[in-house]
C-alpha cells in the first residue's frame, strides 16, 4: 500500500497564477498578440487532454511548480543577456518535467535570447481596475 498526499487547493492556484504569469509578463515580450493567442487555443502549458499523467498528488505539483519557477528565472535572465547555451541544459530538463505531466512548452531556448525592450500587447496586466 503506497501513501500519496493530495496537491493543496493553494498549490493548483499557485500553477494557474505561474501559467498566466507566463502569458502576461513573459510571452508578450517575446511575441506578437496574435502568436500569443494561437498559444491558448493550443493550450500551452496547460494539460493535454490526451496524454495527461498528473494525477494531482503533492509531489507532481511541486515538480511543475519549480518546473515552471525555473523556466521563467531562465527567460527573464537570457531575455536581458542573451547568454542562453549556459542554460541550455535547465531549460530543456524543465521542458522535459512538464511534458512528463502532458503539459506542453514547445519553444526551443534561442526564441527568448532577445527580449523586446518597448512591447506593446493587450496581454499585459491592466494597472489599474479601470480600463478605457
Amino acid at each position: 500500500m503506497k501513501v500519496v498526499y493530495a496537491v493543496t487547493e493553494e498549490q493548483e492556484e499557485y500553477m494557474n497564477y505561474l501559467v498566466r504569469y507566463f502569458y502576461t509578463n513573459v510571452f508578450p515580450y517575446y511575441f506578437a498578440d496574435e502568436q500569443i493567442e494561437e498559444f491558448e487555443k493550443l493550450r500551452i502549458l496547460l494539460p493535454d487532454g490526451e496524454h495527461v499523467t498528473y494525477n494531482g498528488t503533492m509531489k507532481e505539483a511541486f515538480q511543475i511548480i519549480s518546473a515552471l519557477q525555473s523556466l521563467i528565472t531562465i527567460i527573464e535572465y537570457i531575455g536581458e543577456n542573451g547568454d542562453y547555451e549556459r542554460y541550455r541544459y535547465l531549460f530543456e530538463r524543465n521542458i522535459d518535467i512538464l511534458r512528463r505531466y502532458g503539459i506542453t512548452f514547445p519553444f526551443m531556448i534561442e526564441q527568448f535570447a532577445n527580449k523586446r525592450r518597448y512591447p506593446c500587447s493587450a496581454y499585459f496586466p491592466s494597472s489599474s481596475k479601470w480600463l478605457m
